[in-house]
Parts: C-alpha cells; sequence; structure tokens
C-alpha cells in the first residue's frame, strides 16, 4: 500500500493562490502565498493601502500596484518620496511668481496671492510706485529720470496726479540739440514741458482733449486721428498707459519744444 498524495490532483483543492502542504497521509493543509489572506481554500490579495494608508504619509496617495505592494505618491501641492510628504509653499520660491513689490500668501494647496506692498499699486503679478520712480525702472524712459535727477527737478514726486508725455530713451540720447539745451541751462523748461499737473490722463481720455497747459505754462496740442494720438503735430504716442500711484506716463517718439 502507498500512501494517498493529498496535494497531487487539483492542488488538493486549495486555491491557485495557496500552496497545498501535505500532511498525514490522505490529508493536506492549505496556505496562502505570501500577499494573499484567507483559510488556503479561498486566497484574497492583500491590499495593504488599507490599512494605515500603506504605510504613505497622510498626504500622500496609496496605491496598490501587486498582492500587499503599494507605491506612495505625494499629492499636489505637497513634495517629499511619498513616505514623507512636505507641504511646497508657492511662496518660498520667486516671491510665488508676485512682483517684487507685492506680498506673497498661501491660500489653499498650490494656490497664493498676490497684494502690492503699500505705496505701490496694481494686480500683485506687477506693482508699480510713483511715476519718478517707474521712469527708472523702465528703460524706455530712464533717460528723461536721469535728466531730471541731474537737474534736481523733483515736481513730479510729489502726490500729483500728474500726466508724463516722455520721449523715448534712444530720442534723448541720439538727438543734438539735448547738449545745446543743457548748455544754454534751458533744459529744466524743456522737462517741465513734458509734464502735466493736477491731471492723470489716460490715453482714452486723451483722445477727448484738443490742448492741456504743461508745467512749464505753454500749451502742449493733442490731435487723435486713425488710431494716432500725436502732440504738437509732431511727437506721437507709442507707449501708454504706465499708471503710478501719483499719475500715469506716456512713452512718445519725439522731443517737445515750448
Amino acid at each position: 500500500c502507498s500512501a494517498i498524495d493529498a496535494c497531487e490532483s487539483s492542488n488538493g483543492g486549495c486555491s491557485s493562490k495557496a500552496e497545498c502542504r501535505r500532511t498525514t497521509p490522505g490529508n493536506r493543509a492549505c496556505v496562502c502565498r505570501a500577499g494573499y489572506t484567507g483559510d488556503g481554500i479561498v486566497c484574497l490579495e492583500i491590499n495593504p493601502c488599507l490599512v494605515n494608508n500603506g504605510g504613505c504619509d497622510r498626504n500622500a496617495e496609496c496605491t496598490q500596484t501587486g498582492p500587499n505592494q503599494a507605491v506612495c505618491n505625494c499629492l499636489k501641492g505637497y513634495s517629499g518620496d511619498g513616505k514623507t510628504c512636505t507641504y511646497i509653499s508657492l511662496c518660498s520660491q520667486n516671491n510665488g511668481g508676485c512682483s517684487e513689490f507685492a506680498i506673497c500668501n498661501d491660500t489653499e494647496l498650490a494656490e497664493r496671492t498676490c497684494t502690492c506692498k503699500p505705496n505701490y499699486i496694481g494686480d500683485g503679478f506687477k506693482c508699480r510706485g510713483n511715476i519718478f520712480q517707474e521712469l527708472l525702472r523702465n528703460t524706455n524712459t530712464s533717460r528723461f529720470y536721469f535728466h531730471l535727477e541731474a537737474l534736481s527737478i523733483t515736481d513730479i514726486s510729489g502726490p500729483g496726479p500728474f500726466t508724463l508725455f516722455v520721449p523715448h530713451t534712444d530720442i534723448l540720447n541720439s538727438d543734438p540739440r539735448v547738449k545745446d539745451w543743457i548748455a544754454k541751462g534751458v533744459m529744466p523748461q524743456v522737462l517741465r514741458y513734458h509734464m502735466v499737473g493736477c491731471a492723470n490722463l489716460l490715453y482714452e481720455d486723451l483722445t477727448a482733449i484738443t490742448n492741456i497747459t504743461s508745467l512749464h505754462g505753454d500749451l502742449i496740442h493733442i490731435t487723435y486721428s486713425q488710431k494716432s494720438l500725436v502732440l504738437n503735430n509732431k511727437a506721437e504716442i507709442i507707449l501708454s498707459d504706465a499708471v503710478g500711484t501719483n499719475g500715469v506716463i506716456h512713452v512718445i517718439n519725439q522731443i517737445l519744444v515750448p
């Protein structure tokens, strides 16, 4: 007589995910394989994510990849290996994309707000100070600023409002008359002829005006045709509506002469 091997046929009636082990002749035990749980007759995959989030950080997502196997991925707004996830502060890098003159505040995950600092205006992504400061920050207008500084002209540092018509830096650098005006001491009058006090005139406002008085005292004539604004029948506004806390800057392509 020979002993009956209970595991010889159909895995001894055990689950296909189980190991059939011979015990005594004609008897066997069914043991679920690694990664499975059950009585051996029925074996189910172990999902490690169901217990303690699979060992992942509470700010991570646990995803089952196989029997008793899983990966951990940090949720949006967090960084790390999944086992440890750290909150990402958007404001901690490059001021959250806000202006350098703005305050960045983290709000919700992957969200932040940008608010211009006191004495600046804008949407938080672009913040402007007074127009005297803004002249220097823009290469198109910085030469005008340097002329004001050299001659100690600080009219537009006040509360305003002011409207400036600023000749483009390239024009001020290339026009030979500038040196003559400086030598003759008339440059302050020329510069003040480009300034208008007590008015914050945007491009749209200027289209409805024919004359305005400069800080120099002389009139500036304005014509609007074919979607172009021209001053004194000569200087065209080529960049407009750079709004500061105390006025607005328009860039023109010629120097205005009183």
